[in-house]
């Protein structure tokens, strides 16, 4: 896939790693469009990266959904690059009283709904394009869960698997699976995120990865944790949920 030239969304652009995957395209000869449910904190990444284009949406609402579908296909019909970068994840221990049912769907209804909602109304525009990429942003917890994060590490399964399919259903379109371990955000607070790795970690390695068409995107060690998983899942969830490993 090409690395510059491209038209690019990325949903949940303006912080932590969407922000700055958006500033690393921008860097390289991309149009960048993100979109965010905050206008001020769209405002600040605007400030912070000339030329991008902002837009207010939210992916797990339907109506803002088709809305930003119409503004692409008016506005920029060269799209060939899609980013499903949003998430939502709720960090509890599962008990009787956790509610876990409620925030589960929270997670899945952001995490894995919206995103097979917006590629579905996007693939028309994008498979009208010469080369065209989609990126769903998935996790070290696809190979290991971690119990802090549960049913977030659920919905990030389930998009792994609906990643791998829709690489299999509409080739030649490039569809790629970025797998961050613990990255230092704002997202990740709650789960130690002050031990992850810096965002900017993770743009650079999925920059690579892209040039290379290098499908399925281990940063950091992710990739530990996956050759661990296939030698022995049972130390794999023992790594992420005693030894210092989380997502």
């Amino acid at each position: 896939m090409k690395t510059s030239g491209n038209t690019v969304l990325i949903t949940g652009g303006s912080a932590g790693i969407g922000l700055a995957i958006a500033r690393l395209l921008s860097q390289q000869n991309n149009k960048v469009i993100i979109t965010g449910r905050t206008p001020e904190r769209l405002a600040e990444a605007a400030r912070q990266i000339p030329g991008v284009t902002t837009i207010v949406s939210d992916v797990s609402n339907g109506q803002d959904v088709a809305k930003l579908v119409k503004t692409l296909e008016q506005d920029f019909p060269e799209l060939n690059m899609v980013i499903n970068n949003a998430g939502k994840a709720h960090a509890y221990e599962l008990s009787a009283t956790a509610n876990a049912a409620d925030k589960a769907t929270e997670e899945m209804v952001t995490n894995y709904l919206a995103v097979i909602r917006l590629t579905e109304q996007l693939l028309p525009l994008l498979l009208r394009q010469q080369e065209a990429a989609i990126v769903n942003v998935t996790s070290i917890v696809v190979f290991a869960p971690s119990a802090r994060i549960s049913t977030y590490s659920a919905t990030k399964a389930a998009l792994h698997s609906y990643t791998q399919s829709l690489r299999h259903s509409i080739a030649p379109l490039h569809v790629f699976d970025l797998m961050p371990p613990l990255v230092n955000t704002e997202f990740s607070e709650g789960i130690g995120g002050a031990n992850g790795i810096p965002p900017q970690q993770v743009a650079e390695e999925f920059f690579t990865a892209l040039g290379k068409n290098q499908y399925e995107i281990h940063v950091g060690n992710t990739e530990d944790i996956y050759q661990l998983m296939l030698t022995s899942p049972d130390a794999a969830f023992a790594a992420m949920n005693g030894g210092g490993v989380t997502a």
